[in-house]
């Protein structure tokens, strides 16, 4: 069976931004199991990186998001929260998050299959706030997504090995 199809917030001509980056898995995982493994050790920096958002962004109306926590409730459902993202779709292969705001609609959608997990990020911007934020959080997104790879195939090589 190929790998499911990513969900996008928009047609790829609206978007702002793309970003898909992927890995191969040791054993197969599905998609809540794989965000599970990725959030449950946030990376060391991003709690000051969320607190320096949410300050700057509060001043230009935007909701503060507070950042990853690190855990969830039990069993969650489509329509429930995991941290600031709605669960819009929630499938044993598909995982599909958004937050939306005044300034821009993200929406990153968690997928796994054929022994892969892919995470692809997409963004529409609704004002010149969202165009600007953009700038540095796209660069630095991707440097982050590589990051939580790499801590990711650490802890799963040592699970594989038990």
């Amino acid at each position: 069976m190929p790998p499911p199809t990513a969900d996008l917030v928009a047609p790829r001509n609206a978007l702002a931004y793309l970003d898909v980056q992927s890995m191969a898995l040791p054993y197969p995982l599905c998609a809540l199991e794989a965000w599970d493994l990725v959030m449950a050790h946030p990376l060391p920096f991003m709690k000051l990186a969320f607190a320096v958002r949410d300050a700057i962004s509060a001043r230009f109306g935007v909701k503060r998001i507070g950042g990853f926590s690190g855990t969830r409730k039990a069993d969650p459902a489509q329509g429930d929260m995991l941290d600031f993202f709605l669960i819009e779709r929630l499938a044993p292969d598909v995982l599909t998050l958004t937050a939306r705001d005044r300034h821009l609609d993200v929406m990153t959608c968690v997928t796994t299959g054929e022994q892969r997990l892919t995470i692809t990020s997409s963004v529409t911007t609704h004002n010149w706030f969202g165009k600007a934020y953009m700038v540095p959080v796209g660069i630095a997104h991707r440097a982050i997504v590589r990051a939580m790879f790499a801590r990711l195939r650490s802890r799963l090589a040592v699970r594989a090995e038990r």
